[in-house]
């Protein structure tokens, strides 16, 4: 599916939110909210206004990305179309599928990042090239 993947296929994901007097709670469970094995969790946090990270794609990973606090704009690439996406809420997720290119920028003060990934870390899933990236999908 990675080569195919398309902007199409990712979206947002309304994830449950509890809310009450003392406040709000959002989970998120492997098999219901989270369509994929969680392997990995991990969150981007302190980023220097003006900086972006990002910028790779993966052969296979799944991710879902989240505003747990703050807000900044993803903006995917499939090699032929480019949406960007503001993350804001830490009630909705960015579903990203495996062979899409991702940019994170606009970070706001004090934004983190959470990302559940669907494999552990591994250096071999990454294409850090956007030129190697449009070869793979032979664009």
């Amino acid at each position: 599916m990675s080569k195919i993947s398309t902007i199409s296929d990712c979206k947002i994901i309304d994830l449950p939110k509890i809310h009450n007097r003392s406040g709000n709670l959002t989970a998120m469970n492997e098999g219901i909210e989270v369509d994929f094995n969680i392997a990995r969790v991990y969150y981007l946090y302190d980023i220097p206004g003006g900086e972006s990270r990002g910028a790779h794609a993966h052969y296979e990973l799944e991710q879902i990305i989240v505003a747990a606090s703050g807000c900044f704009d993803v903006v995917l690439d499939d090699g032929i179309n480019k949406k960007s996406f503001t993350l804001n809420r830490p009630y909705q997720g960015l579903y990203v599928t495996p062979g899409i290119w991702r940019d994170l920028v606009n970070f706001s003060s004090g934004a983190i990042l959470l990302v559940l990934a669907s494999l552990k870390y591994s250096e071999s899933d990454y294409i850090r090239n956007y030129d190697d990236y449009l070869a793979y999908k032979k664009v």
